[in-house]
């Protein structure tokens, strides 16, 4: 992990946002190839969901054909949005602090072993990466307990890794910025959402939040786009954007971030169709993960058990990547299928409701009054044929855009063997991704700067160029330019030689096999295009 982490910033994949002022934790920048790479990505998650879907035709494994559109909404909304939403009270964290370092922690995410010394025992905790957990614990220890490194052997760790919440008490805890025992609170809760001001007055009454989800602006634009655009159900509604949660502890690179992107679709769908629904979309995102490169090995669709799920949902799948930075044998959500039911529809209608009703019903306040008002709105829908009407239930395929970028990075990081430029085996560091994701597709390389190569290169890369990301470069060893591009996870790479002048033909390097194939210049645009389409 530590390897991906420096090519990434090396080759400008991802910087850690405000760098220059010591960064900002849980805030990340793409770099020239990071933005390629996640719009490649987006790109191709809204061509498969949105834009290349057919709806005259029953995809395999569906119900029934059925209706695509998109929408993009704004990021900050009606405050009571998130009121009736349930996130304005139900959307945090637990969180505990430290008297001593006055630091506050995720209660779950603070990991840490059982450390033991003659007749003590103590839970050593620590932020620290899997990999160097042990060696952190170690430190710690000796350094609590006061030993010499000749006595490290008198001290015993355990090799179960736990997070704080395993724990029956805080007490014999050593927090990871204490030098004593006990010092943490008891857990408490942390809204996740930031707050901004609406307005110049800057009173309460202008306080609303950045959105912590893309979901609720597809919920409450429902009428809008039933009556705009004439889908009738089952269709399903899809969006990307940015949303922010005020995560207590941002770690392991991108996965937890404070702000991030979404790819989220909202499927509307008769209740009596529901669950065949979310067996359909469960069963076709986990194929879109793998069609793009991630292998079967590294991934697991894993369904919630009944004490998991959300309040309003029926079921919920996670499809998870065995992310290098998590031990052996976990996995890290990449993406949440959840069968919602009709809970966000109706309480946009009629107020937020009662998780603890069956059926939920809206929420009272003291007075037996809503607690928080719907918008009165009727969200039904009305069967034009049957004249059936009914609340839609939903189905919610939600995806990361940045964690997915960041399963693809790891899966594509791969270190093998290649010859130099003097024909000598050395390591190279290449990055295989799939040619669609690649931010460059393709790279073209005069071998030297004279003899006319280098105006029949710009001629190819301006060729090119009209249709695809492409790179120039002339400077170096022809061998450096490669791994170059290698690192890049650039799939093809075009050599302009001598011979290209007499015979009009130019070398095409694959990244992967390192096969070359000699190519006529006028067939070079062809050939990309034939290699691009392959992929698919």
């Amino acid at each position: 992990m530590d390897a991906l982490v420096s090519l990434c910033k090396r080759r400008g994949f991802l910087f850690q946002s405000s760098e220059i002022y010591g960064g900002v934790q849980g805030f990340w920048d793409y770099g020239p190839l990071g933005v390629e790479l996640k719009r490649n990505l987006k790109d191709a998650w809204w061509h498969d969901m949105i834009s290349g879907h057919n709806e005259l035709v029953t995809p395999a494994g569906a119900p029934s054909t059925f209706e695509m559109v998109g929408l993009d909404c704004t990021i900050i909304m009606h405050p009571q949005v998130w009121k009736c939403s349930g996130h304005y009270d139900l959307f945090h964290d637990h969180m505990v602090d430290c008297r001593e370092s006055k630091k506050r922690y995720r209660f779950d995410q603070v990991r840490g072993r059982f450390v033991e010394y003659q007749d003590k025992k103590i839970f050593v905790s620590t932020l620290a990466e899997i990999e160097q957990e042990e060696d952190e614990v170690r430190r710690r220890g000796m350094k609590f307990f006061k030993l010499r490194a000749k006595n490290a052997d008198e001290l015993t760790i355990e090799k179960e890794s736990l997070t704080l919440d395993k724990l029956d008490s805080t007490d014999n805890v050593l927090a990871p910025d204490a030098k004593t025992l006990g010092t943490l609170t008891e857990p408490r809760e942390f809204n996740l959402m930031f707050k901004t001001t609406l307005g110049a007055l800057g009173g309460e009454e202008d306080t609303t939040f950045l959105r912590p989800e893309t979901a609720q602006g597809i919920f409450v634009n429902f009428k809008n786009v039933v009556d705009s655009s004439r889908v009738r159900i089952p269709f399903g509604i899809g969006q990307t954007g940015k949303s922010f949660r005020n995560e207590i502890t941002p770690r392991n690179f991108t996965f937890r971030s404070r702000e991030f992107e979404q790819m989220e679709i909202e499927f509307f769908c008769h209740p009596d169709q529901s669950q065949e629904w979310y067996r359909y979309w469960r069963d076709r995102r986990m194929a879109w993960y793998t069609k793009l490169g991630l292998s079967d090995e590294s991934l697991i669709m894993r369904e919630h058990h009944t004490e998991e799920l959300a309040h309003y949902s029926v079921g919920t799948a996670d499809i998870e990547y065995a992310f290098p930075f998590l031990p052996e044998g976990e996995y890290g959500e990449l993406e949440g299928i959840a069968h919602r039911g009709d809970f966000d529809l109706r309480s946009h209608m009629e107020g937020k409701l009662d998780p603890s009703t069956n059926p939920m019903t809206v929420e009272l306040n003291e007075h037996g009054k809503p607690k928080y008002r719907g918008s009165g709105k009727d969200l039904s829908y009305r069967d034009d044929i049957t004249n059936e009407k009914f609340v839609p239930h939903v189905i919610e395929p939600s995806a990361g855009a940045d964690r997915a970028a960041l399963a693809f990075l790891c899966e594509a990081y791969t270190e093998d063997e290649a010859p130099d430029e003097n024909g000598k085996m050395q390591t190279r560091t290449v990055m295989k991704l799939d040619p669609r994701l690649a931010p460059i597709k393709a790279a073209v390389f005069p071998l030297v700067k004279k003899d006319g190569m280098p105006e029949v290169a710009q001629e190819i890369y301006g060729a090119l160029k009209e249709h695809y990301n492409v790179f120039y470069d002339a400077k170096g060893a022809v061998g450096r330019r490669y791994r170059r591009q290698d690192e890049a996870g650039t799939p093809y790479c075009i050599t302009v030689d001598g011979d290209s002048l007499k015979d009009k033909t130019v070398t095409i390097r694959d990244r992967d096999s390192l096969e070359q194939t000699r190519v006529k210049i006028d067939d070079v645009v062809s050939e990309i295009q034939s290699r691009m389409k392959a992929s698919i």
